[in-house]
C-alpha cells in the first residue's frame, strides 16, 4: 500500500507556528499545503498565536477524534503538542499519533530521529511510517511565579547555563535570520562568561545523592540539544531511562573551549562531566536557595527554576517517523 493511501485514511490536524524559522513554514504555506494534501488527503490546519497555544490545540484535536497530528515548527512547537497530546491520553485512554514537520531555531529532536530536510520527503516518510512508542518525560519546578507547575517533555530537559541560553536566544533579535548553531553557541558563549556556577545536589532513583558546583545538568530522552550539540550520545527514545549529563564547575576558559566536544558527542570521558542513568531524577539548590535556584530548559524554552523532579514515562508517545 503506498504512504499516500495510509494517509488518506487518517483524520490529520496539523499545528503550525507561523513565526517559527523566521516564518519559513508560512511562507512557502501553498508548497507545504499541496505536499500535505498528496500525502494525507484532507487534514485541518491550526496556526498558534501564542505561547501555550500549541499544546491546548493538541489537545482540542485528540478530544475530537484526531488520529495524528503534525506539529509544524520547532522543537518548542512539537514539545507543546506532545504535552498536549499526552495530557489528552491521561484523560480519554486514547492514543492520537504525533509527526514532525521540523522548522525552526532549535529542531533538536528531529536531528535525533533523522528525519529528512525537504518538506516533501519528510511529509512522504511521514505517511508511510507506523506509528512507534517512545518514552516522554514529565518535570514538575517552580515557575517564574513561584507556584509548582509540571509538564511532559520528549527530548531533553535541563538546568543551569542551558536555562539562561534559552532565555538568551528567545530573546535575540537575529532568532530566525541566522543559523541555529551559530546562535545558541554564541548566546551560550556570553552565557557562561556571564554564569556563575551553582551549588545544587542531584538524586537518581535510589541511589546517594550527588552534589556538585555545576555548570548543567541534563535529563535527556534524546540525544541532541542546544542546536546541534550532541549532549547525551548514548540517550535512546525506547529504553525505558534518561541519560543525566552532568557538567561540574571547572576553569571558564578552558570549558568555552571543551564545548566543542559536545557537538560530536565526544565528551563522555572528560573529567568535569558525570553521565549517570536512571528513571527518576530530583535536582535541589543547595545553600543559599536564591542563588542556586537554576533556571531549567524544557525542550528549548525556560519557565522557571528548580527544585525540580523529572520522570521517564516509558512508551507513553505515539510517534510517526
Amino acid at each position: 500500500m503506498s504512504g499516500a493511501g495510509e494517509g488518506e485514511s487518517l483524520k490529520v490536524g496539523v499545528v503550525l507556528n507561523p513565526i517559527a524559522g523566521g516564518g519559513r513554514l508560512k511562507r512557502h504555506w501553498p508548497e507545504v499545503a499541496a505536499s500535505l494534501k498528496k500525502h494525507f488527503g484532507d487534514f485541518e490546519l491550526r496556526e498558534t498565536q501564542a505561547e501555550g497555544d500549541a499544546e491546548r490545540l493538541a489537545i482540542d484535536l485528540a478530544a475530537t477524534g484526531f488520529d495524528l497530528v503534525i506539529a509544524a515548527g520547532g522543537d518548542g512547537t512539537a514539545s507543546e503538542v506532545a504535552d498536549g497530546l499526552l495530557q489528552a491520553f491521561e484523560e480519554s485512554g486514547r492514543t492520537t499519533e504525533l509527526g514532525l514537520l521540523p522548522c525552526g531555531t532549535g529542531i533538536d529532536f528531529a536531528r535525533g530521529l533523522g528525519l529528512p530536510k525537504a518538506v516533501d520527503a519528510t511529509l512522504k516518510r511521514i505517511a508511510g511510517a507506523e506509528g512507534r512508542k517512545v518514552d516522554a518525560g514529565r518535570i514538575c519546578y517552580i515557575d517564574d511565579h513561584g507556584a509548582l507547575a509540571s509538564r511532559h517533555f520528549i527530548n531533553i530537559a535541563s538546568l543551569g547555563l542551558s536555562g539562561a541560553t534559552d532565555r538568551a536566544v528567545n530573546a535575540d533579535k537575529r532568532k530566525g535570520k541566522m543559523s541555529a548553531k551559530a546562535l545558541f553557541l554564541w548566546r551560550t558563549v556570553v552565557e557562561f562568561i556571564r554564569y556563575r556556577f551553582q551549588h545544587v545536589r542531584i538524586t537518581v532513583d535510589d541511589g546517594a545523592p550527588v552534589e556538585a558546583r555545576m555548570a548543567l545538568v541534563a535529563v535527556a530522552n534524546g540525544k541532541f540539544f542546544g542546536g546541534g550539540m550532541m549532549i547525551a550520545p548514548d540517550a535512546e527514545l525506547t529504553d525505558g531511562q534518561f541519560d543525566i549529563v552532568i557538567l561540574r564547575a571547572a576553569g571558564k576558559l578552558k570549558l568555552i573551549w571543551d564545548i566543542r566536544l559536545l557537538y560530536g558527542g565526544r565528551h563522555r570521558n572528560h573529567p568535569a562531566i558525570t553521565i549517570l542513568r536512571g528513571k527518576k531524577v530530583v535536582v535541589e539548590p543547595l545553600d543559599d536557595v536564591e542563588k542556586n535556584g537554576a533556571l531549567v530548559d524544557i525542550d528549548g524554552e525556560s519557565p522557571g527554576r528548580i527544585p525540580a523532579t523529572f520522570e521517564i514515562l516509558p512508551g507513553a508517545l505515539t510517534l510517526r517517523y
